[in-house]
């Protein structure tokens, strides 16, 4: 899906620094005596509702300032590979929210409330869904042992001037982010990155606890141990390693221990995904390679069978043709893709784009129309539809299918931005200013936000009504920057 995905930068967001600098300020210097909460790890140190808050706080500023890949289709598969690990771990205090980062390092990570970022270039790099999966479930385990909350309370107890200094950094940064940042990583805040640098206890923990996920999801639990065997083979003979490796050293020894981990599981045949095998040739075609090399390689790919699984090829020689703008090949190559597995949405959505890119709106409204009436919601087909419909010049059928979507799809900035974009085309300026409010609180910028709003409160003239809600919407921003700069 080729849809306008603008990055905006923030003035005066939150940084993870500054989260934890949050926390740390809470737990060093109020109630000291307080007992822990029973039955929750490190609630002294991060009590769960204020994890979530900051985790909350962070993916804002992740999305305003990282490059995270905003397309449906990988989402919806990498949303739903960890749902069947979550739903198999213990201990889980809150839903659980993947997405991608447009990076070719190997690496994942996980931080509060449950969010879990993965490199594309993991994907492109693991050789089965198992491999993927393992990482993902390391991942979650590092989160549902709240390891996070751990250090912090670790460091409460013997760190107090880098703690002191974090405090530091926060009040400056209130006034000016910049030089909050100067003096937070002159305190030592640099450490407080997203790859989070785990005690080694932590980490056998989370890959004794991954592999079991591993099993009980139905995935194959050696997935773990051949990851790790396959990248440490690979960079063996390398001075620096990629990050994953600097943050989850791949030693002979946990290698080893990954292996006999899974022996003690029964063994499993897990068949070959065709959903993993698709989600990698799409990042392999429109993030990993360059346009050219795309091309060339599954045209290569193609002839000589190199994919687990054929029509992952093709399809991605079909998004190659499409990125060189070379439509009637990628017709041709897709076609037979879709007359096999005509309810396949990564087929949809390249059919889709084909048919945007000759000018053919109502053809790909056409197309799309039986599948969504069977899936409303479908996050690919709903996007899809409206982002067809804009194009069609039919605004006010893509605003009624984007404001049911955002009924159940609060936090995801791709129907706002197409939102936004329909109202301007449909000259609905108030709506339209509001659905930019809605984008700039999702990138947690809510001083702009709360200029859209006000700007909406203009165009709303006489309807009092509209203004009231506008207000209480304009009241609610405020609230929500305030409670962040008091935790």
């Amino acid at each position: 899906m080729r849809l306008l995905a603008r990055t905006l930068r923030l003035t005066g967001c939150l940084t993870l620094g500054l989260a934890l600098a949050a926390v740390a300020q809470e737990g060093t210097f109020s109630n000291k005596n307080a007992l822990p909460e029973i039955g929750v790890v490190a609630s002294d140190a991060l009590p769960l509702d204020k994890e979530i808050i900051i985790g909350d706080a962070v993916m804002r500023q992740m999305r305003a300032q990282s490059p995270i890949v905003a397309d449906p289709l990988l989402d919806e598969y990498l949303q739903d590979l960890g749902n069947r690990l979550v739903a198999q771990a213990e201990n889980v205090k809150f839903p659980f929210k993947f997405f991608w980062v447009n990076n070719n390092a190997l690496n994942a990570f996980a931080f509060f409330g449950g969010h879990i970022g993965v490199h594309t270039g993991l994907i492109f790099k693991a050789q089965s869904e198992s491999e993927l999966a393992s990482v993902l479930a390391h991942e979650v385990a590092h989160v549902t042992q709240r390891h996070l909350a751990r250090r912090i309370q670790s460091q409460q107890r013997s760190t107090p001037i880098a703690i002191a200094s974090l405090i530091g950094g926060i009040l400056v940064a209130m006034a000016d982010p910049q030089a909050g940042m100067a003096v937070m990583q002159t305190g030592q805040a640099a450490s407080a990155q997203m790859q989070i640098d785990y005690t080694r206890s932590n980490e056998q923990e989370a890959d004794r606890i991954g592999i079991a996920m591993l099993s009980r999801a139905n995935f194959d639990p050696e997935g773990a141990a051949s990851f790790f065997s396959t990248l440490a083979e690979e960079y063996r003979l390398v001075s620096r390693p990629p990050a994953r490796l600097l943050s989850h050293p791949l030693t002979e020894t946990r290698i080893a221990d990954a292996r006999t981990r899974a022996s003690s599981y029964p063994k499993v045949h897990v068949a070959e995904s065709l959903s993993f095998h698709l989600a990698r040739a799409r990042v392999m075609a429109r993030y990993v390679f360059e346009p050219n090399y795309a091309l060339d390689y599954f045209k290569a790919a193609v002839d000589k069978k190199a994919f687990k699984i054929d029509q992952a090829a093709h399809y991605g020689l079909a998004l190659a043709y499409l990125r060189a703008e070379k439509y009637k090949e990628a017709e041709q190559v897709l076609a037979p893709l879709l007359k096999q597995h005509p309810e396949n949405l990564f087929y949809l959505d390249v059919a889709t784009d084909i048919s945007l890119a000759q000018k053919q709106y109502e053809e790909a409204i056409d197309r799309l129309a039986p599948h969504l009436a069977r899936a409303p919601r479908n996050q690919v087909l709903a996007l899809n539809q409206a982002n067809a419909m804009i194009e069609a010049g039919q605004h006010q059928k893509a605003i009624a299918i984007l404001k049911d979507f955002l009924l159940v799809n609060s936090q995801y900035q791709l129907p706002y931005q197409l939102l936004t974009e329909a109202y301007r085309n449909s000259r609905q300026m108030k709506d339209m200013h509001q659905s930019k409010a809605e984008t700039f609180a999702l990138y947690g910028a809510y001083s702009r936000a709360v200029d859209e709003l006000q700007h909406a409160y203009n165009f709303a003239e006489e309807n009092h009504l509209e203004k009231q809600k506008i207000r209480a919407r304009i009241k609610q921003l405020r609230e929500e920057e305030e409670r962040l700069k008091r935790l």
